[in-house]
């Protein structure tokens, strides 16, 4: 009986979050709806913590839905690559969930509170069936469903500037998803078949034709304006910014890693990175595009003026590294992208939980305004400096095993231009991360300042940011059981490739 239920996680991580949906739009009190959410939350964190050690020990997971065989039959597959992602996804939604109730509280009205835990899960919910579905076309229909809700949660953001940057997020979301969707029919009409393995085995028959060449084009456009790969990264500074501080930490930790997780799954799995890379120029495309991104963004988060608009920028940055490794088609260049999205969605996590902890007690992010807050704030302010800390690199975080694999990855390629925009990319993190570190420990309270400016934020704010932290000071400082799976899956997607 056990063993029958525990077959039942592939479906049941996606359907678990869509079927506890209702029943918090049902229960509409705040805290019978958050207690929902974290109850929720927590159960599909343990059944992906169940499928990662499964895959692990004895090998790929395919589930089909209904019975049906696949390929007219919808299948889930788990393998050593995806798991990763899925338990990146859950795990932050379960730390979310501890973080979200206070901070939410702070942010939206009483009377929405349920609303928005619904949403987060619908976001949840389609953000894990993006990462372990084996059909293309409902791949789409999650990226929707995750979309639709990310736009509602954006717009809910307590300024007015709420709404206009959903708006935009919502027309930018909207014609990446009809780009994806037009290369999933091209393929389609090519090869009779959604499944990504049956695609995988009927497309080179039909390689040489422009209408695979224009679906993979519009496939890669589409999930990189999901991604904010730049130049396609418009939306991405506002919708952080004004989101809520609990929105902003699980999107930015996960939203845009599925969809380079995604980017990946087509371009290695579907496609073959022979055909990608070598028949067609895409590793030179995204390689000079993520060349750009890493510098141009870093250099526009170091005049920003608000923390959270500086951390979105910096995150345009952080997607150049994670698409530089896998565009570099090697089994280091993959591994080292899939341990950069790991590090960066918890240090992102981490960073943007501090920044809403010191918004909850000061409501305001500007940089100017959070002035003298190591004082008045020490441990959400030392969260702060750790997560900056691995954002930038320093030894014995996350952020510098990514660094480290993602320079060893592109030197052993011969790219010395790459890797030396790399470091330079890493030195202007030390400036941007620095001007916030400068304000809260080297500048003055304002003396305007009210008495309810001081102390820190509540005590399940904390455990939920410092959670993250110790991820990542234990990240940096035992990485081989990270590096292991990571390498692993990389060696898998392409087969043992070099």
């Amino acid at each position: 009986m056990i063993a029958h239920f525990v077959s039942q996680f592939p479906i049941l991580v996606v359907v678990v979050p869509l079927l506890t949906m209702p029943l918090v739009v049902l229960a509409h009190r705040a805290f019978a709806a958050w207690a929902l959410y974290l109850a929720c939350t927590w159960a599909v964190f343990a059944m992906a913590c169940a499928l990662f050690a499964r895959v692990a020990t004895h090998g790929p997971i395919d589930y089909a839905v209904g019975g049906w065989a696949p390929p007219f039959g919808i299948e889930l597959v788990i393998d050593s690559f995806n798991a990763v992602v899925l338990l990146l996804v859950a795990g932050m939604a379960a730390i979310n969930s501890i973080y979200a109730r206070a901070s939410l509280a702070r942010e939206i009205e009483p009377e929405r509170l349920y609303l928005v835990y619904a949403l987060m899960l619908a976001c949840l919910a389609g953000l894990i069936g993006i990462t372990v579905t084996g059909d293309a076309f409902n791949l789409f229909v999650f990226l929707e469903i995750s979309s639709l809700s990310s736009y509602a949660l954006i717009a809910m953001g307590p300024k007015r500037r709420a709404l206009l940057s959903s708006f935009q997020y919502l027309i930018m979301g909207t014609v990446g998803g009809t780009f994806l969707l037009i290369g999933v029919g091209l393929a389609y009409m090519m090869t009779g078949t959604l499944n990504m393995a049956d695609l995988a085995t009927r497309l080179p028959a039909v390689f040489d034709t422009r209408t695979c060449q224009a679906a993979l084009a519009f496939i890669v456009v589409g999930l990189s304006l999901k991604a904010a790969l730049f130049p396609a990264h418009i939306w991405l500074p506002n919708a952080y910014t004004y989101a809520p501080s609990s929105v902003t930490a699980f999107i930015a930790a996960t939203s845009t890693k599925v969809a380079v997780y995604a980017l990946i799954r087509f371009v290695f799995t579907v496609f073959g990175a022979s055909y990608a890379f070598e028949q067609l120029p895409l590793n030179q495309v995204l390689l000079g595009l993520s060349a750009i991104a890493m510098i141009a963004a870093s250099l526009a988060a170091i005049f920003q003026t608000d923390v959270k608009r500086l951390l979105a920028w910096s995150s345009v940055a952080q997607m150049g590294y994670i698409v530089t490794g896998f565009a570099l088609a090697s089994t280091a260049g993959l591994s080292a992208s899939l341990v950069h999205i790991v590090n960066h969605g918890l240090i992102k996590g981490a960073l943007f939980m501090a920044v809403g902890a010191m918004a909850w007690r000061t409501r305001t992010t500007s940089i100017n305004d959070l002035a003298g807050l190591g004082r008045t704030m020490p441990f959400t302010s030392a969260a702060f400096v750790v997560g900056g800390l691995s954002l930038i690199g320093v030894p014995a975080t996350a952020g510098f095993i990514s660094k480290w694999a993602l320079l060893s990855a592109i030197l052993a390629a011969g790219h010395y231009l790459i890797a030396a925009l790399v470091l330079i990319a890493s030195l202007l993190a030390v400036i941007y991360v620095g001007k916030v570190v400068e304000a809260l420990y080297f500048r003055p309270r304002d003396a305007e300042a009210s008495n309810h400016d001081a102390g820190e934020a509540p005590l399940a704010m904390q455990i939920a940011t410092w959670a993250l932290i110790a991820l990542n000071v234990a990240i940096g400082l035992h990485a081989s059981p990270e590096l292991t799976a990571t390498g692993r899956a990389a060696h898998a997607l392409i087969g043992g490739g070099a």
